[in-house]
């Protein structure tokens, strides 16, 4: 169970889709990393439903479906009969349960890897986001406070050019 598979990061990559305001990948393309055809892999979830909640695994609609074609510009004649289902993380990591190869289970530690490696990313590139967003703010902070220092020296510009000539206190001369 060692082997290490060699898919290139990129290639998974490439096959995970937001639907639903989930990352998904279709059976599809799992069954081409799988190696087995897509109906067998279909099959397999089918017999065990229990291990597959909706939030694990949903078939497309049409109109997802028609959308995600117009992303690839695949053709529209040949293909598919039926639509497509997705499959979440969880339930790619359910799968290598019912496939139940070496194989599967090699791919699946790929990909579990790789939807890891995308959250560190999410994770690194928002807590960028908030560090740019604390610079901005002391940023912003300084601009007010420059504002406010050249402020003040207008208003002691302004006093020493209107000031009235003072009248000198102590003893006079006669």
């Amino acid at each position: 169970m060692d082997k290490e598979i060699s898919i290139p990061n990129e290639l998974i990559t490439n096959k995970i889709f937001l639907i639903r305001n989930q990352k998904v990948m279709l059976d599809s393309d799992l069954a081409e990393l799988y190696k087995v055809e897509t109906k067998r892999l279909n099959e397999q979830a089918k017999r065990n439903t229990t291990r597959f909640p909706k939030d694990f695994m949903f078939q497309l609609t049409k109109e997802e479906w028609l959308d995600l074609k117009s992303q690839f510009a695949t053709s529209s004649w040949g293909g598919r009969r039926n639509l497509p289902f997705a499959f979440s993380e969880h339930g790619i990591l359910m799968l290598s349960s019912v496939l139940n190869s070496e194989r599967a289970i090699a791919v699946n530690i790929r990909i579990i890897r790789v939807f890891t490696k995308m959250r560190e990313m999410l994770v690194d590139n928002l807590n960028l986001k908030l560090e740019i967003e604390n610079i901005k703010k002391k940023l912003t902070d300084q601009n007010k406070n420059i504002e406010l220092v050249f402020t003040y020296l207008d208003e002691l510009l302004d006093k020493k050019v209107n000031q009235k000539p003072r009248t000198k206190v102590g003893y006079k001369k006669d």
